[in-house]
Formats: structure tokens, sequence, C-alpha cells
């Protein structure tokens, strides 16, 4: 690690009491370590200063040097190194991060779930096979669904229904309160079915011409997330852009306004638009093909790039 780049990383530090080196943006990770790091930061605070080192090579090798730690992502709080996804993870579903950013302790009553007598039978099968294993259950912010069997770790939260139980992380406990776990024996072949009645609408796919459309009636929000520079080459003066000085006010918008995120060619908006369907709003759409869709196929004098 040069000078530089370790004057760079203490300049962060001591300007900034919570920096999250990671991959990707705390609104567009890009990978899912980080993303989980993200998600339980994003939930708890309003601010904090996340550092891409996917856009900075010298910060991505430096920040690994200057911690002794070989992963990312990693959290600093008051220039002191927490750790990475499964130290933060631990701390969040413990209470320790909310205690260490001053936060109230988390509501860690189980949720009320039913499994049916269907279900309740085949993972007890399934579980046979295991002895010494637990159920556990993830939830994440894009509310898909995941069974694992493994050791409990102790920091669980438990949610019975008859003689099952179900281990899950904090996180995952406010996702499931009135889930419903089935079995299902179709033509589609056999498995769990979960239904959760607190899961917001899916990210619905929303074309150019159709964008037109409604930007004519002024019946949605678009919200652009591509960086900066990509906005001053091809602006799109109907959105709004998402950084640092827009996303709180974005997020405190009502939860039912229609929003349509748009990036270059529609990948990093569809995780952005994902990110805010986890923070509950009900009606999200990601343009599909994004500004170079829009450039071809509705307005021409929009650069391409």
């Amino acid at each position: 690690m040069t000078p530089q780049t370790r004057e760079r990383i203490e300049a962060l530090l001591d300007q900034h009491r919570i920096v999250l080196f990671m991959k990707g943006t705390r609104h567009a990770p890009r990978c899912g370590f980080s993303a989980t790091v993200a998600g339980h930061l994003n939930e708890l605070l309003d601010d904090y200063v996340s550092v891409d080192v996917l856009a900075d090579e010298a910060i991505r090798d430096g920040i690994k040097t200057y911690g002794n730690w070989p992963t990312i992502p990693q959290l600093y709080v008051d220039k002191e190194l927490i750790g990475g996804s499964d130290i933060v993870s631990g701390m969040y579903n413990s209470g320790e991060l909310h205690e260490l950013l001053g936060k109230p302790k988390p509501d860690r009553t189980p949720p009320v779930i039913e499994i049916t007598p269907a279900a309740a039978e085949a993972i007890r099968n399934g579980m046979a096979d295991e002895p010494g294993m637990a159920l556990h259950v993830a939830i994440d912010a894009r509310w898909q669904t995941q069974f694992m069997l493994k050791p409990a770790v102790g920091h669980e939260i438990r949610a019975r229904s008859g003689s099952i139980d179900v281990l899950m992380d904090l996180q995952t406990a406010q996702r499931a309160r009135g889930m419903k776990i089935d079995w299902i024996d179709d033509a589609r072949g056999s498995g769990l079915s979960v239904v959760l009645p607190l899961a917001p609408a899916s990210v619905k796919p929303l074309t150019v011409e159709a964008l037109k459309e409604r930007l004519v009636r002024g019946d949605i929000s678009v919200v652009d997330v591509r960086p900066a520079p990509d906005r001053m080459r091809a602006p799109f003066a109907a959105a709004r852009a998402l950084d640092a000085s827009s996303q709180r006010e974005i997020e405190a918008w009502p939860k039912d306004q229609p929003i349509a995120f748009l990036c270059h060619f529609g990948n990093s908006s569809r995780q952005a638009a994902e990110h805010f369907r986890g923070l509950g709003f009900t009606q999200v759409y990601n343009v599909e093909g994004g500004i170079d869709a829009w450039s071809q196929r509705i307005d021409p004098s929009v650069q391409r790039y």
C-alpha cells in the first residue's frame, strides 16, 4: 500500500464515523456479502458512508492491508475495524450492532407462523436423516426464502408451529410474521411452499414506451441510479438522481408511490428496485433496457455510450 492510499483511507475514517468498504454501493450492492452488511446498516441508519472498492483498485487492495483483513466488505466504526459479513450479521442478530450504533434494542418477539400437517411431516422426515441439526429459514431483502438444516448457533429467534421449531435471524423474523409453510406435490414437482403476507409486490418490468406514456400522465417518479459521470454524458431530465444527498428523501416517499428505476442497461436499476421493494415500497418498476433503450426507441438525441 502506498503512502497516498493510506492517507486516503485515514482521511475517510477521520471524516466519517461509520464507513463501509464494500463491492458496489449501499443502494446497489454487487455481491451478496456486501448486500447483507449494507442491508443491516440501511435498516438502522439514515446516513453512513459506503466506499465502492470495485471502482478503486488502490482502495480495494489497500484496505485489506490497512486492517489486516483479507476480505470485503469491511465495516469501520469510530476508526475501528468491526469485521466483515459474518461478524456484522452476528452482532446485528444479537443486538450488539444496535448498541454500538446507539439504536434501541431490537424486537426479538418470535413471529406467529403456520406449518401445515403435510409440510410438518415432510420436515420431520427430512430432519430424521440429519440428527443434531436444526431447521433454519432465511428471508432476504428480496423476500426470497431459503430453508437450511444446520446446527443452532444460539442467537437465533425460535418460532414454533405444532411440534416444529424454525430458527431465523432478526430480519427474517420481522418478515416472517404470518408466514404459512405448506407442502406442494403437483405437476411442477414437490417441495415446501411459502406464503409471506408482509411481502410487497414484486418489481415489475417497464418498457421505455410505457415509461414515456406514464411520464406524460405524470403518475410515476423516475430514479436514476447511474454514476454522476454517466448521468452527465446522457442526461434524463425527468429523473431524480439516487445519491447520498437524495437517499433519505427518496426513502421517505409514500410507500405506495409508483417509482421507476433507471440505469444504463437495466441491471443496476433492478438491484436498486429490489432494495426499495425490501423497504416496503409496493409499486416498484425497473426500466428494461435502461437509458440505452430510451435513446434507441424514444429519444435519439440522448447520447448512447
